[in-house]
């Protein structure tokens, strides 16, 4: 390895994934021991403590803000076989349905958990919790991931916002992993394909902007969760069958950024408002295609609480494909790196 070489070298390992047109850069080496116990207490150390890790590889020239990472971890709950740490551009989100898939496909597919033929079940400890798992397999390749996260609630309805440009915007809050603001699509014009993109990223940003300050950043369990992240647009519902659902929909991530998927926590949400309004029931499904025309399907499991709101367990299912297995390697003399708060996280051992 090259820091035996020169003492201010490091590498990092990284699996590159992609689902549903979303890049997850899963680290699988590279990155020291960090303090803490659970995977919530780690990833609130490399928060405060090295987020230069997260900058680095989410911004040029190592990088872009469309990708994600998700940093394997050691769990601490004994059930799980694995943990994970996401980061993406707008911070450290505690679940996301796109890295989960992936992430649950790189460790059964580069062998950090054996991978069984057939159906497979898998744990992994997400900082939200633990994220059950079942992965179909067929030839050493998962051929797709079904993952259960925690449960989602509506925190609060009706939110009216004045946004600079476009007027008072009415959303519905939604915890699904994160906070998501919720908006019918079509009341602002939005058809939902892929020509839209700008003008939905440019929609997203001066929303989220201006419902930040009304938006808690207290997770009634969880704690402190930052600031809002996330916009989900709404197009309308279109039944298929007795049992299912299919909708248009864009996720937004602040700052800047559509998703390419229609993401598992903003399907997650979007179920969690319908069953919330009497809209959905146990047992049935809805497939969210996103801008681009990949979907995902989320299915409703019954009814949760959480602190005294009434939830709804779900899960999402969808595959993930595998684009690239690298090594990067950084020399923290470059004048490009900030190793102000990278250094102390990076891996020193030769």
């Amino acid at each position: 390895m090259p820091s035996s070489q020169h003492g201010r070298m490091r590498s990092i390992g990284l699996v590159d994934m992609q689902s549903g047109g979303d890049v997850s850069r899963i680290i699988t080496s590279g990155v020291g021991h960090l303090p803490g116990g659970t995977v919530l207490e780690q990833m609130r150390y490399i928060q405060k403590h090295g987020d230069g890790f997260r900058r680095l590889l989410l911004s040029e020239p190592y990088g872009d803000p469309f990708m994600s990472l998700d940093l394997i971890v050691p769990p601490d709950n004994p059930k799980a076989q694995a943990g994970y740490i996401i980061m993406e551009a707008m911070g450290y989100p505690l679940y996301s349905g796109s890295n989960t898939i992936c992430t649950a496909t790189a460790v059964l597919q580069t062998g950090i958990v054996p991978m069984e033929e057939g159906e497979q079940s898998l744990i992994l400890e997400s900082p939200a919790g633990l994220a059950h798992i079942k992965a179909t397999n067929r030839n050493g390749r998962v051929e797709s991931i079904t993952t259960q996260g925690e449960p989602a609630y509506v925190a609060a309805r009706d939110q009216v916002v004045e946004v600079p440009h476009y007027g008072k915007v009415t959303f519905d809050l939604v915890w699904s992993g994160a906070y998501f603001a919720m908006v019918d699509a079509g009341r602002h014009g939005f058809k939902l394909i892929a020509d839209e993109m700008p003008a939905l990223a440019a929609f997203g940003h001066a929303l989220v902007t201006a419902a930040r300050p009304i938006v808690t950043h207290e997770h009634p369990e969880l704690g402190e969760v930052g600031p809002l992240p996330f916009a989900h647009l709404m197009g309308p519902l279109e039944s298929v069958g007795n049992e299912g659902y299919r909708s248009r929909s864009a996720t937004y991530v602040h700052p800047g950024v559509i998703c390419r998927s229609p993401t598992g926590t903003g399907t997650s949400a979007r179920l969690a408002l319908m069953y919330d309004g009497g809209e959905i029931k146990d047992g049935q499904w809805i497939e969210t295609i996103s801008p681009r025309g990949s979907s995902f399907i989320g299915t409703v499991l019954g009814e949760a609480n959480v602190a005294g709101h009434r939830a709804m367990h779900s899960n999402i299912t969808g595959k993930a494909w595998t684009l690239a297995r690298s090594e990067v390697v950084v020399d923290l003399d470059d004048p490009l790196i900030d190793s102000t708060d990278l250094e102390g996280v990076l891996d020193k051992s030769p």
